[in-house]
């Protein structure tokens, strides 16, 4: 199982150099695990940058993964694993949706270099 957060989504869909990284992840949509902040990180990223069509484009195409909203349970295993590494609020959600779901987390944010369960690709 697989997640991608924010910043590996927002490379796919700029189709930067770096969206290589993420591609195979992305396109395995029978393993992909979506965190419902995802889709909100990247829906006002995408309408921010292209507009609000562009970012339901990219929503949609994100639905062809798995995604798994923000439940009370999930809640609390996120303030867990974030007071634990010391992770943002976002990022604690969606490691614990990863954690929770023994999915390996697709990332090029810093915060979690390091981290179990975690494919860090260091930005150049």
């Amino acid at each position: 199982m697989n997640v991608v957060d924010s910043s590996g989504w927002l490379e796919y869909f700029a189709g930067s150099i770096r969206a290589a990284n993420f591609a195979k992840a992305i396109e395995d949509t029978q393993r992909l695990i979506v965190p419902s902040i995802v889709l909100l990180e990247v829906f006002k990223r995408l309408a921010e940058l292209r507009g609000e069509e562009a970012a339901l484009r990219g929503v949609a195409a994100m639905h062809q993964g798995r995604v798994v909203a923000l439940d009370a349970a999930l809640a609390l295993a996120a303030a867990t694993v974030g007071r634990a590494h010391k992770l943002p609020l976002a990022d604690s959600i969606v490691y614990a949706t990863a954690l929770r779901e023994r999915a390996t987390l697709w990332t090029q944010d810093a915060d979690f270099d390091g981290l179990p369960a975690v494919r860090y690709f260091a930005k150049a």
